[in-house]
């Protein structure tokens, strides 16, 4: 199946990053270095962790553990997340009050 013009792009822009991160900051070892948490990191700023682990590859936990290292706030979730629950449970209620379980 084959991209359209901007999905290529959007892919061609990862696979850049995600060169620049592994070739041009990283030393070949096991570790990361520091310039490769410090790029991650404005990529998190940037992007978000689920997006940033997906462009990088790197595990989520591992994001979320330097952010924490770094003070940077980690939510366990999105934050529509927690106005969709409080939706949801309205609609309930609205609904148990009618007659309907």
């Amino acid at each position: 199946m084959r991209l359209p013009p901007i999905g290529e792009l959007i892919q061609e822009l990862n696979q850049d990053s995600k060169d620049h991160f592994n070739y041009a900051l990283g030393d070949g070892k096991r570790n990361y270095t520091s310039q490769q948490k410090e790029y991650a990191l404005s990529r998190v700023d940037q992007y978000g962790i689920r997006a940033t682990s997906r462009i990088l590859q790197i595990p989520r936990r591992t994001l979320q553990r330097w952010c924490r290292s770094q003070g940077k706030p980690v939510r366990r979730c999105p934050s529509w997340v927690y106005e969709w629950a409080e939706r949801r449970r309205k609609r309930r209620e609205f609904w148990r009050r009618r007659g309907y379980s």
